[in-house]
């Protein structure tokens, strides 16, 4: 029996056979369309399956690498080595008085909406915002004056040694688009948020107002990584990327969004390498034009391809 069996049936033991696949393409699984094959492609059910696979990758020293939908990352074409976590089979939400819990695996979009239907206020900033609530506290989400922070009570995450552990949001470092989740290597199951009763009308109105604007502004009708690059103090991002007319730039099949500078979007079947060759030369160009370091909001990882 070879490791790569060993590693599958080991799996299979874990979580139920139709949530294991081998060298599954994860571009099929992302918001991007972007991205190369992973070894081990696991959707876990349970908290406590999620637990005994990172005991196993810390036994056998297999590197597992947790992936949510992909909205604000990037995986390279050669794809990711060893096993890979999705954990869009918990994606359950509730409420209990003032709070909305959500597992990680939900749309914080999911839960922005809930919460209006439970008459809660503090969430509207998320009804745009495409990612899972695993990835919205990993990077301390936000959108039009709102933060995670802003309205994160507590989590629960599975640590790196496999354990079950609360996290209070003051414990999480939550600071603009960063958190210490990735550091701690954390993963994220659970999140619980503390809202204000508010009323409907008003709070539908609210989101009614941010979905309008962002469906005029953003570039929706393409595959896309959200906002490629953070603010950069005293300026913003996609004012300066559009003054130095890169809008409609195109490397192989991604695009500089001709709709909102700030956005790279995947318009004609681009590849990882498209999308990196473009974000550098977007950086080099406003380097050259203004003198400004734009520093990356998209993660980028994974594997070149041989």
């Amino acid at each position: 029996m070879d490791n790569k069996e060993k590693i599958y049936n080991k799996l299979m033991d874990i979580v139920k056979e139709e949530n294991v696949k081998v060298d599954e393409m994860l571009r099929d699984h992302l918001y991007t369309r972007l991205g190369g094959k992973a070894d081990f492609f696991i959707t876990p059910s349970t908290y406590e399956e999620i637990q005994n696979v990172v005991k196993f990758s810390k036994e056998e020293d297999v590197p597992f690498t947790l992936l949510g939908n992909g909205s604000n990352l990037i995986i390279k074409d050669g794809g990711i080595r060893g096993i890979v976590i999705n954990l869009k089979h918990l994606d359950k939400i509730s409420s209990e008085g003032n709070t909305v819990v959500a597992q990680s695996g939900a749309r914080i979009i999911d839960a922005s909406y809930y919460a209006l239907e439970q008459h809660l206020s503090g969430l509207e900033f998320a009804c745009g915002i495409p990612g899972t609530v695993g990835g919205a506290l990993y990077m301390n989400a936000g959108a039009y004056g709102g933060e995670i922070k802003d309205v994160l009570d507590y989590a629960f995450v599975v640590d790196k040694e496999g354990n079950l552990v609360k996290r209070l949001a003051s414990e999480l470092d939550l600071d603009y688009r960063t958190s210490n989740i990735p550091d701690n290597g954390d993963i994220v199951v659970e999140a619980t948020f503390n809202l204000t009763p508010g009323n409907y009308e008003d709070i539908k109105a609210v989101m009614d107002d941010l979905t309008y604007k962002r469906e005029s502004k953003q570039p929706l009708e393409y595959p896309s990584c959200g906002s490629v690059f953070k603010r950069p103090p005293g300026y913003f991002a996609g004012k300066l990327i559009q003054d130095s007319k890169l809008q409609g730039t195109t490397i192989g099949g991604a695009e500089v969004s001709t709709k909102h500078a700030g956005f790279i979007v995947n318009k004609d079947n681009a590849t990882t390498t498209d999308y990196i060759a473009l974000i550098e030369h977007v950086q080099n160009t406003v380097k050259e034009k203004f003198g400004v370091d734009l520093e990356r909001e998209v993660r980028i990882i994974g594997e070149d391809p041989e």
